[in-house]
């Protein structure tokens, strides 16, 4: 199941990774019919929703938080018997039908590990090691799509634990939490639903806070959530109000179940999907603490001077951004994200993309098939449309267009790259329209406007 090896890789490119980013992208390529080489680590498709992959960071009882209609592919539906909510044995056969659909395999060479990702004249070098065998190519330019959640960010915290310290991402199994007194530092998406998981197994369960959050149930008048709305576009500030209404009659008030008072407004940081973990604080299964100050042994100090004793701690602390074989400078990355034009292309390197640096409230993988259909057709303008290229190369030079559909997000370093997903979608359709319209007018093809091409989406 690896790709045939290539004689001459100097007008190819490079693909990183094969999870769903990776197979957007070589969708994408595939149909425009442009010359490339994808690179796996492990030795199948899927990425993180691969359990057996060694850098999956997905645990035994983990399901989407989005539904399966706002996730899919638009043309590679999942089958009609797939839960609202898949988990990840659905959504490994989901990726790997993908890729027998569209012969993507063929694609990429699995068991093979990028290296070094460095520029050589109009082209990149790429280095690559399969089974310990190094191998060195010189390709044309370069797509990155190896994901945002698998590196883990493990902060410091003053003094030592001596209990079991274990991060979400070596976390598979809840019988880890048999009879055990546990604290789970963090109450993102990951971290309550570990919470959920532990309140069956666990002596005692408690969930340390930094701050206040918003939560969404997964089903409102027995349907999904994020399918109810429709098309209807509603200002942010008119949204906020009515949907903050609307949560309070479903979930009521997380401050009476022990969580802080958010300091934001509802969608200005990515809300918790998981209405169980405020049925476990009301029945007292899992109890919230204040943020941690420091270790001490065994024991836990929080900063209103509660001090717990603990056998396992679980950091629920997230993933930093990881391109470990590329000098961070050829991304424009000083800050706490790569400077990327619609967080996709490099405006130091006409030849050098990101798929999947991306989160938004919703954004799917369809959101991804649509910078993977971007990138593919930027580089087909590259080889046959030098002007269309050069429109496109002066936007990236240009200001980043408004990605935030009017909503203030938080100032922190996992929102560094989050957008509106309908801000966000929009941009990408439309440049996608108008290189479509510039090759078809040379062609006397009529196209769809940016508008309808969106709707149609």
């Amino acid at each position: 199941m690896s790709a045939p090896s290539s004689t001459s890789t100097a007008d190819r490119y490079a693909l990183i990774g094969a999870g769903p980013s990776g197979l957007a992208g070589a969708r994408n390529l595939s149909r425009l019919g442009i010359p490339f080489d994808g690179f796996e680590s492990h030795t199948d498709v899927g990425g993180l929703w691969n359990i057996d992959n060694p850098r999956s960071t997905v645990y035994y009882s983990a399901h989407l938080i989005s539904s399966k209609t706002t996730t899919q592919f638009t043309e590679f539906p999942m089958p009609p018997e797939t839960p609202d909510y898949p988990g990840h044995r659905a959504l490994r056969e989901y990726f790997e039908a993908y890729a027998q659909r569209f012969d993507l395999h063929r694609h990429f060479r699995f068991g093979t590990t990028v290296t070094r990702v460095e520029p050589d004249g109009d082209g990149w070098i790429v280095a690559t090691e399969t089974d310990g065998t190094p191998t060195t190519a010189r390709y044309r330019g370069v797509i990155v799509a190896n994901g945002t959640l698998s590196e883990p960010n493990l902060p410091a915290f003053p003094g030592t634990f001596t209990g079991e310290l274990l991060h979400t991402s070596g976390y598979r199994d809840p019988r880890i939490f048999d009879s055990k007194r546990v604290l789970i530092i963090g109450a993102g998406n990951s971290g309550c639903d570990i919470a959920v998981d532990a309140v069956h197994h666990a002596r005692s369960v408690d969930i340390s806070v930094r701050r206040g959050y918003h939560f969404v149930p997964k089903y409102v008048f027995g349907r999904p959530a994020d399918t109810l709305g429709g098309r209807l576009s509603l200002p942010p500030r008119l949204k906020q109000r009515i949907d903050s209404r609307l949560l309070g009659m479903f979930t009521g008030d997380p401050v009476r179940f022990g969580f802080p008072q958010p300091d934001h407004r509802l969608y200005e940081a990515h809300p918790i999907v998981n209405s169980l973990i405020l049925h476990h604080a009301g029945h007292g299964d899992v109890v919230v603490r204040a943020d941690v100050d420091r270790f001490d042994g065994n024991l836990v100090h929080f900063t209103n001077g509660y001090v717990g004793d603990y056998d396992l701690v679980v950091c629920a602390t997230g993933y930093r951004l990881h391109y470990p074989f590329i000098a961070p400078e050829h991304l424009d990355w000083s800050g706490r994200a790569p400077s990327l034009y619609l967080n996709i292309a490099s405006r130091r390197h006409p030849n050098l993309f990101i798929l999947g640096m991306i989160e938004a409230s919703g954004i799917g993988w369809q959101g991804r098939h649509e910078q993977a259909e971007l990138v593919a057709k930027v580089i087909r303008a590259q080889r046959d449309s030098p002007d269309l290229a050069a429109e496109f190369a002066a936007r990236v030079a240009g200001p980043e267009p408004d990605l935030t559909g009017g909503y203030r997000y938080l100032d922190l370093d996992r929102m560094s790259y989050y957008v509106n997903k309908d801000a966000y979608r929009r941009t990408v359709t439309e440049h996608i329209a108008r290189l479509d319209a510039g090759r078809n007018a040379r062609r006397g093809t009529a196209v769809p406007s940016p508008k309808d091409a969106h709707a149609h989406r």
